[in-house]
């Protein structure tokens, strides 16, 4: 069985978000307004974005204070390095629990369709149509969401064909 492209492969449709899209800033930064997480979920959001193969947690070197990049090591190749904003940072989690990622357009559509996301303040400016906020997530169910969409990024930046179950059960 041969393994395609993630950003060839035909995903299924995200669900649709329940909760209301939470109110963000027009401007730079570009961030959530009002939302808290839950913490039991952030800690969890953060344990399998940083279980990616070859994503280091370090300081964001583009993003809010208090952020945090999802850096990729020096080993691991760069597909579309033009997606990457700065250095090796193919995304970051804001102290909130929201996220900035660069998705395959296609990908980032659904997740704005369907309420997950919408597209960073300046993706339009840069040319960059796949660049979002993904809300945080306040729920374990919402997180399973954000975690592929967060997988999606991955895989779209590096080429690889990671699926998201794989970071579910916790490390032992």
């Amino acid at each position: 069985m041969s393994v395609s492209s993630p950003s060839r492969k035909k995903r299924p449709p995200l669900p649709a978000r329940a909760a209301p899209r939470p109110k963000t800033s027009t401007g730079m930064p570009h961030a959530q307004i009002g939302v808290v997480p839950e913490p039991a979920v952030d800690r969890e959001l953060r344990r399998r974005a940083y279980a990616l193969p070859g994503v280091l947690d370090r300081p964001t070197v583009i993003s809010v204070p208090g952020a945090r990049a999802l850096w990729l090591a020096d080993d691991i190749d760069l597909l579309r390095p033009e997606v990457v904003l700065r250095g090796r940072e193919f995304a970051h989690i804001h102290p909130d629990g929201s996220l900035h990622a660069t998705l395959a357009p296609p990908r980032a559509q659904q997740a704005i369709s369907a309420g997950w996301a919408e597209p960073h303040s300046i993706a339009e400016q840069l040319g960059m149509p796949g660049l979002v906020m993904i809300y945080t997530p306040l729920t374990m169910q919402e997180l399973d969401v954000v975690i592929e969409l967060v997988v999606d990024s991955y895989n779209f930046v590096t080429g690889r064909s990671i699926d998201a179950a794989t970071l579910a059960a916790p490390i032992s």
